[in-house]
């Protein structure tokens, strides 16, 4: 983290949790246009169940991609920030992953340059590894273009 990092990090409160509510209150929401929505008792229910809906697709739909080949956490951590607009439960899984890829950051960055070299060549070597299973397991997709496949193809173990 740089130092305009931390301040800014350091100057935002702590979030409260121990809120009884599940959600923001009509009062404690910046927006207006969503604050205006909270104090419709069906607007708000409606509202809720639609970001809830939305946030669980994008969430589920990131922990299925983690395996494969993608964006999988990237996915994860949108459809988690989908929900925390509106759900408390959201907010705190977020400040942990949050807290917790700033402190592997952390850690990453105090290691010498061959440590990160190391982990980055682990990481692509996973990656690789993933790619290689699925295509394996399940072939080369029909959307890959031609040039594509005629070099997959000569990969050892992928038909």
């Amino acid at each position: 983290m740089t130092g305009q990092d931390r301040t800014r990090d350091e100057a935002r409160p702590p979030v409260d949790y121990s809120d009884p509510n599940t959600s923001l209150d009509a009062d404690e929401d910046r927006w207006a246009w969503r604050a205006r929505l909270r104090r419709n008792r069906v607007t708000h229910v409606m509202w809720r169940t639609a970001v809830g809906v939305v946030g669980a697709v994008v969430t589920v739909g990131g922990l299925i991609m983690v395996p494969a080949p993608g964006p999988g956490w990237l996915v994860v951590f949108a459809g988690l920030l989908i929900l925390a607009s509106e759900f408390e439960f959201a907010q705190r899984w977020l400040d942990f992953a949050r807290r917790h890829v700033s402190r592997w950051n952390d850690w990453i960055m105090a290691q010498a340059i061959w440590v990160r070299g190391v982990v980055a060549l682990g990481t692509l070597l996973v990656v690789w590894g993933v790619v290689w299973g699925y295509l394996a397991w399940a072939g080369i997709p029909q959307f890959v273009p031609q040039w594509a496949e005629q070099l997959l193809t000569q990969v050892p173990g992928v038909d």
